[in-house]
């Protein structure tokens, strides 16, 4: 069995977060959602739940942090070229998403970064593998 990925994040409004992602192309697992959670299908074998607050409450003692003030987390996802990143982090902000920082070229590495409705922080990059294998 290959090991899988759950990332959970709060949500303020689960309706609101489920038309955001769909907006960038992403697709949810009906069987994993409902009122409290959605499960975001990002590849294969990962996933992020997305938690209404008060559900995601439920698993842990901590408060949630505001993400208006603090960085909780930094999701790195890969893309399979410069234009996919470009194209993915347009979509974000053309949905509600605001840029996160500048994009980054080291010439065999480009990426590019959102924040989504939530402040949650996702960067997108894009690897040239032939360049970091010799």
């Amino acid at each position: 069995m290959a090991t899988s990925i759950f990332v959970n994040l709060p949500v303020k409004d689960l309706s609101r977060s489920i038309a955001f992602f769909e907006a960038l192309g992403y697709e949810f697992n009906k069987q994993f959602t409902d009122d409290n959670a959605a499960c975001l299908v990002i590849d294969e074998n990962i996933f992020a739940m997305l938690l209404t607050e008060q559900f995601f409450k439920g698993f842990t003692q901590q408060e949630i942090a505001d993400t208006a003030a603090v960085n909780e987390a930094l999701i790195a996802l890969s893309a399979d070229s410069r234009e996919a990143v470009d194209t993915l982090v347009d979509k974000a902000l053309a949905a509600g998403g605001k840029a996160h920082g500048d994009a980054t070229d080291e010439g065999f590495m480009y990426g590019r970064g959102f924040t989504d409705p939530d402040g949650h922080v996702w960067n997108i990059m894009w690897m040239d593998q032939s360049a970091i294998e010799g």
